[in-house]
């Protein structure tokens, strides 16, 4: 029995921590101008005890980075940037690769193994090797500066991550539809005379919507993890600000989102760990955010665990392939004997 996801506790809480994230950011930068304050140091009784980094304090919850600036307040600069950029990105790779697997598992499923076999090939491609490549040369400022405009970056950047797993998705997302395009009530539907066109849209999509929700929750994810990767690599959503001076400062993100602040301060983690945690600790809450949404959209509409499912249909699969393999190796043991005693 299905009910509304908003009455679902997960989802409620996954949702509301990522909207309440996002509207922080957007009025810290209504309020402030995306200032971020600094603390220099610290002293007692006229004497400096601390200096910057600041460890985490009452006032500065996370601390400050080497320069003095507060890791809060740069957080909710970079929230609106890193979290907005995914979800375009997610809906679109989901949007772009839905009417190819429409036509993949319908008009095409005669050539599915020869299509399936090529794409498969992608799965062992790392994604985030080729996204630097590709975006090097349009998010890493040149000497005389950028070219583009922030926007123009933007922009590029969300095409190229979203086209590179475009025919990922499309084959498993093609592969779900011939699933579906094989089922009774469909075989029914082209009984009755019912064109390819109706089907795909009365019949095929309404089945893929569940389907389609948890895969747009994934892909935020992933999308996130790349930006994670690339961050490490020192390209940073919207630009790498690069200083080509004589003793150059090392590269700093435009915006601040998170993985350029992530980049820009990893070197940190021995001494100031909280300076590269501190992003490291909201990619992560986010992404358990976006599960506790998948969770709580499973439970609402189906009434079964969505990661429950998933570990036990992994460990049940295992379980069967370590069977199989046991099953195997006596026979072979038994056949042996049975040879040793008839030599």
């Amino acid at each position: 029995m299905k009910r509304s996801v908003w009455k679902n506790p997960m989802f409620l809480s996954g949702f509301l921590y990522l909207f309440l994230l996002i509207l922080a950011s957007f009025l810290y930068t209504i309020l402030w101008d995306d200032e971020v304050r600094r603390l220099y140091f610290i002293s007692e009784n006229g004497f400096p005890v601390e200096s910057a980094p600041i460890s985490p304090k009452w006032n500065y919850p996370f601390g400050t980075d080497p320069l003095g600036l507060d890791m809060l307040g740069k957080i909710l600069i970079g929230a609106k940037y890193t979290l907005i950029l995914s979800f375009i990105i997610a809906f679109l790779r989901v949007a772009v690769s839905l009417p190819i697997a429409l036509v993949l598992g319908t008009y095409l499923q005669r050539f599915k193994k020869s299509i399936n076999g090529t794409i498969d090939s992608f799965h062992y491609i790392p994604l985030s090797i080729i996204a630097y490549f590709l975006l090097h040369p349009v998010l890493w400022e040149p000497f005389n500066g950028f070219t583009t405009t922030m926007t123009e970056r933007f922009i590029i950047e969300i095409l190229i991550l979203t086209l590179l797993i475009v025919p990922i998705l499309s084959s498993m997302l093609g592969n779900e539809v011939s699933m579906v395009y094989k089922e009774e009530f469909i075989l029914s539907a082209k009984v009755l005379g019912a064109s390819k066109f109706r089907i795909i849209f009365r019949h095929i999509l309404p089945s893929l919507k569940d389907k389609l929700v948890v895969l747009f929750g994934q892909q935020i994810m992933q999308t996130l993890v790349i930006f994670i990767h690339l961050g490490l690599l020192k390209l940073f959503v919207g630009g790498t600000d690069v200083d080509y001076s004589f003793v150059p400062d090392p590269p700093q993100s435009s915006t601040n989102e998170w993985s350029g602040l992530i980049g820009d301060s990893f070197r940190y983690l021995q001494g100031a760990p909280w300076v590269p945690l501190t992003p490291i600790l909201f990619f992560a809450s986010a992404m358990f955010a976006v599960a506790l949404m998948i969770e709580g959209y499973v439970r609402a509409t189906s009434g079964h665990s969505y990661f429950y499912k998933k570990f036990r249909e992994k460990y049940n699969g295992e379980g069967v392939e370590k069977k199989n393999e046991l099953k195997t190796a006596d026979f072979e043991r038994v056949r042996s004997e049975g040879e040793t005693m008839g030599g």
